[in-house]
């Protein structure tokens, strides 16, 4: 992206005239001691002159470096910001793009980890490593050059050691990045894993597995905590090793320095090679000079940390999602008719999921799709939910589904799977999920039709009262139906009902069933189940996938 990289130049150049002012104070600051040992060399008076004159030179290095490296930073972090930003957006709508199928991308547990932890790793490689990777050059270069003016031997020193920082960087950051990969697989598990106990909860006490549950838990957390101590390790040994290399370049720039001062060098002994305003000089550059590449050795552990988390978010971000192309307005006003000539639904590396089909739904009529597991009965209703390629022809009305804008055919859609979504919020928020402007009369409506009226209204807050994750408040059968009033407030033309009774006991399913023949007259429905109780009301019911065979309302009151 344009716009972050124009930043994150910008924070490079900052960086670099930081680097000049501390050039420029490191000359001043050789100057004034130099004139200072001299005049208590000399016993003569301190020359105030060229203190005044320098004055102003040194206060702008010493609060120019501060701004420019706020500021520098300031550009690092909103570049880092926007790319995590436009990264979650990218991975959100992969996921939305897969519609039901987002489950092949893990648990939402895992998901989640994936979104916030995986995603914000990224932080320390955009902000930090991307523009410490040139100033690793360019900033010894210009404290090399700055070197040479007093000593090419000084300089050489610097230049000759500098690559011991980088060599042992690379080596530990190998293992560095093997170990971030094993905490973030780690992580992932431990967060979905947990987010599934926790859901589960209620069965676990049922089945006196509590404290199963917690061993395992506690289980995923040692396993975390040591390939997070494993990385840790890495981190403070690399930064062991580069502060020993560094500072080992130093004692020997050092030492070279005050042998010669000395003037007691073997190869120039009595001669004072560099003078004291020189070496001083060079001394107040060589901890920057290694500076950016300690900094770099930090810093490539968030390069490791950031590889580890793109490499668990490319199975979402490289699956490319059937696109729904359409383009075409949708004419309808009522419930349609829908066509389906010869449709197939094949998998990956072409498995079947679901062989060839023809049926015909008539405006209005309302039909059950029967067959055992795994015959393409989901996959059926998610080929016209538009979240799956296929092969065929569905039309709705004269209309191929292929040609319709797929926002626009979706809002004609009204879907309900086994288990519906809630958030945790209110019950009236979690019914505007389906109709953000509906009043408190049609929420109200829409519940008695469900119900589940005479249950909210004697609640102490009524319609207002706050729900769990997942619904947690409601029974199943409660949040079926109040996934049922979210259906009526949709008020679509058509609806796509996948095993809605799948998880609730006999009498239960009997009455979501009644409720679902009496709110869906005028719709037309496709109704996945594997079960006719309380579905009388049905105009027939087809079987997938042998022969595709049907029977009609008056064979379904036969074998009742």
């Amino acid at each position: 992206m344009q716009p972050v990289k124009t930043k994150l130049n910008n924070a490079l150049l900052l960086a670099i005239l930081a680097a000049a002012l501390f050039i420029l104070q490191a000359y001043l600051l050789s100057l004034l001691f130099a004139d200072w040992l001299s005049t208590i060399a000399t016993d003569s008076t301190t020359d105030r002159q060229l203190l005044v004159s320098l004055l102003p030179l040194l206060a702008l290095c010493l609060l120019g470096r501060p701004v420019l490296q706020y500021g520098r930073e300031q550009l690092s972090v909103s570049a880092s910001q926007q790319v995590r930003l436009k990264l979650r957006q990218q991975v959100l709508q992969h996921i939305a793009d897969a519609g039901p199928g987002k489950n092949q991308y893990g648990s939402d547990g895992s998901i989640s980890t994936k979104l916030l932890e995986q995603v914000d790793a990224l932080d320390g490689f955009i902000s930090r490593y991307y523009v410490q990777r040139y100033l690793v050059l360019v900033i010894p270069l210009l404290l090399a050059i700055a070197t040479a003016f007093y000593s090419l031997l000084a300089a050489a020193i610097l230049l000759l050691t500098a690559p011991l920082v980088p060599m042992f960087m690379i080596l530990l950051g190998n293992a560095a990045a093997s170990a971030s990969q094993q905490q973030f697989t780690e992580q992932a598990r431990m967060g979905g894993r947990f987010l599934d106990l926790v859901r589960g909860l209620p069965t676990l006490r049922q089945l006196n597995a509590v404290e199963r549950a917690a061993n395992s838990v506690a289980n995923a957390a040692e396993r975390y905590r040591d390939s997070s101590m494993k990385v840790l390790k890495m981190a403070f040994l690399s930064g062991a090793v580069l502060e020993f290399f560094s500072a080992l370049a130093i004692a020997l720039l050092a030492l070279y320095l005050g042998l010669g001062l000395l003037g007691i060098l073997p190869w120039a002994k009595g001669d004072i090679v560099v003078p004291y305003q020189g070496a001083l000089f060079i001394l107040l550059l060589a901890p920057e000079f290694y500076a950016p590449l300690r900094q770099l050795g930090s810093d490539y552990h968030a390069k490791a940390e950031a590889e580890a988390a793109i490499a668990g978010l490319q199975p979402i971000l490289q699956h490319q999602a059937w696109q729904h192309t359409g383009s075409q307005s949708l004419a309808i006003n009522a419930a349609p008719e829908i066509r389906i000539n010869q449709l197939q639904i094949s998998g990956e590396f072409g498995r079947q999921r679901l062989a060839p089909i023809s049926l015909h739904i008539g405006a209005g009529e309302r039909i059950a799709l029967q067959g055992p597991s795994g015959c393409g009965k989901s996959s059926l209703l998610h080929a016209l939910l538009g979240f799956t390629h296929y092969s065929g022809d569905i039309f709705i009305g004269q209309q191929s589904l292929s040609d319709i804008t797929l926002q626009q055919w979706q809002q004609q859609l009204g879907y309900m799977a086994q288990q519906s979504s809630f958030i945790a919020a209110s019950i009236a928020d979690n019914l505007r999920l389906a109709a953000p402007a509906a009043t408190a009369e049609q929420l109200s409506r829409v519940l008695q039709q469900v119900e589940l009226w005479p249950l909210i209204s004697r609640l102490p807050n009524g319609i207002n009262t706050m729900l769990g994750e997942r619904g947690l408040g409601l029974s199943g059968g409660q949040l079926q139906r109040l996934a049922l009033a979210q259906l009526l407030l949709r008020d679509a033309n058509i609806w796509l009902l996948d095993e809605p009774s799948a998880h609730l006991d006999g009498a239960t399913a009997y009455r979501l069933h009644q409720l679902i023949g009496q709110l869906s007259v005028g719709k037309t429905v496709l109704l996945v189940s594997h079960q006719l109780h309380g579905l009388d009301w049905l105009d027939q019911v087809i079987r997938l996938p042998d022969g595709v065979s049907s029977l009609t309302r008056e064979d379904m009151h036969e074998r009742a």
